[in-house]
């Protein structure tokens, strides 16, 4: 067995960083011939409303807080913080997602002039973008979780490529040792918690355990675009070996439930949230789940992490296992989200226990939409152009139901002096969150329960498709 070994960054860097841009998303011509018709529901992920909460937050949020210590995360939809952002400690695993947005706003206003109503002030932007992603960097460091990609890429990424700010690079780098050094080459993967301590269940011994989750799989970019910044191949291969190996220890194969809307006619598959693997062996010693309804159903949001980390996977490998494993994921997660693309539900297996107020889960739903795009450009450049445009499809027709059943109450720019302020469109109804009905946590062993709220990632998500779309000429 080849034994993988990490190096530590070197200060200076031994190679010139460059800017990468391994998606096929940032091509300058157009992947389909035929583009679709302007659809006036998905340019609402243009509209001010979106800037306009993203801008409050920020500088509300600001206030007795520089640096951040703390970071917008959830939004209740009722009880007495119902309509504004509940913060959370920025060390939590979700910190990385706020200032994203923000950096989502400036890359549309540094590139894709026009399309965001009104034209926000670059500076002031930038400034923003600056002040809530200061803390990130410190935390590249952390070899205590393997969230450090959610953690620094949607921001430090983006300062790197739109500023050429070398101090986030340097951060990617360091943060993409840091989660190297969780690898074990018996187990073939990176360790994704050092223990389990729910009401129900608990795993503590490192020695004996080794935990593996689904969400894993989208921590994998930062390792793949370090070793393409730096020239280090042990990064992507500890990348793509932990991929493959969630290949046996995750995915489940399935039966077809309907004919395909996409035109996919390879295998499918559900997943699994939790795999203990043995650390000496790599042998799995129990499937189970954290954060879904029960160990054998399909949590929604962990489907949706594997179709988009399989599909990132393939586009920085272009092995074709793990596109096979993107389409096969998002192919079920389409025959269980059923016809009309509605907000999926949290978990496609578990009980609905209040018709009138189902447990649903929009981050789901972004998320998964953001890969099955990536999918249709891999097809696309295969020359599998049915098939392409049928993820296409179903990935706007994702985002569409989105817009449509999950938008929040409006907000909305207004000029008072010099400065711009942030209204509701309805006086009076606040929501910080750009969509509702998101679920972080819905499983009944957990330590902290909580449903049907906005969410910071789900924002995130839905903002970033809209700048794919950009990056597509889709829009």
């Amino acid at each position: 067995m080849v034994q993988l070994q990490v190096q530590q960054i070197r200060e200076p860097l031994a190679v010139e960083p460059k800017t990468v841009q391994p998606h096929l998303l940032y091509t300058s011509a157009p992947l389909f011939d035929v583009q679709p018709a302007k659809d006036d529901i998905i340019q609402e992920l243009f509209a001010q409303n979106a800037a306009a909460k993203i801008w409050r937050v920020a500088k509300r949020d600001l206030k007795n807080n520089i640096p951040p210590k703390e970071f917008p995360e959830f939004v209740p939809q009722d009880g007495p913080n119902q309509g504004r952002y509940v913060l959370r400690e920025a060390d939590f695993w979700t910190c990385g997602f706020f200032p994203g947005s923000l950096y989502t706003l400036l890359e549309r206003e540094a590139k894709y002039t026009g399309y965001q109503q009104p034209h926000l002030p670059r500076e002031p932007l930038l400034a923003l973008c600056r002040a809530w992603s200061e803390p990130l960097h410190a935390m590249a460091n952390r070899t205590d979780t393997h969230d450090i990609g959610f953690i620094v890429m949607p921001a430090l990424r983006s300062d790197w490529e739109l500023t050429g700010n070398r101090r986030s690079l340097e951060s990617i780098i360091t943060a993409a040792y840091s989660l190297a050094s969780r690898f074990n080459a018996t187990a073939k993967s990176i360790r994704s918690w050092d223990l389990i301590r729910k009401k129900d269940v608990v795993i503590i011994s490192m020695e004996e355990n080794f935990i593996l989750i689904i969400d894993s799989l989208c921590n994998l970019d930062l390792l793949f675009y370090a070793s393409a910044q730096t020239g280090d191949a042990t990064l992507a291969t500890i990348a793509s070996t932990h991929a493959r190996t969630l290949l046996r220890t995750h995915l489940r194969p399935a039966s077809r439930a309907a004919p395909s809307r996409t035109g996919y006619s390879g295998p499918i598959f559900s997943t699994c949230h939790v795999a203990n693997v043995d650390p000496r062996t790599g042998a799995i010693k129990a499937q189970m789940t954290a954060q879904g309804h029960s160990n054998e159903s399909t949590w929604a949001r962990g489907q949706a992490w594997a179709i988009l980390g399989y599909a990132q996977t393939y586009i920085w490998t272009k092995e074709r296992i793990f596109l096979d494993a993107a389409c096969g994921c998002a192919e079920y997660f389409l025959q269980r989200l059923g016809t009309g693309y509605k907000v999926p539900a949290w978990d496609f297996d578990a009980p609905v226990e209040d018709s009138e107020s189902p447990v649903l889960d929009s981050s789901a739903g972004a998320i998964a939409a953001n890969g099955m795009l990536l999918i249709s450009e891999a097809l696309a450049t295969e020359q599998q152009l049915t098939v392409s445009v049928g993820f296409r499809d179903a990935a706007i027709g994702l985002v569409r139901a989105l817009l449509q059943d999950a938008l929040a109450e409006k907000a909305k720019f207004v000029v008072s002096g010099m400065m711009l302020a942030v209204e509701d469109v309805e006086v009076g109804a606040t929501f910080d969150g750009i969509l509702k009905d998101a679920t972080a946590n819905n499983n009944a062993g957990a330590n902290r329960r909580y449903r049907n709220h906005g969410l910071v990632y789900a924002d995130y998500y839905l903002l970033q498709f809209g700048n794919q779309l950009l990056r597509m000429r889709l829009a």
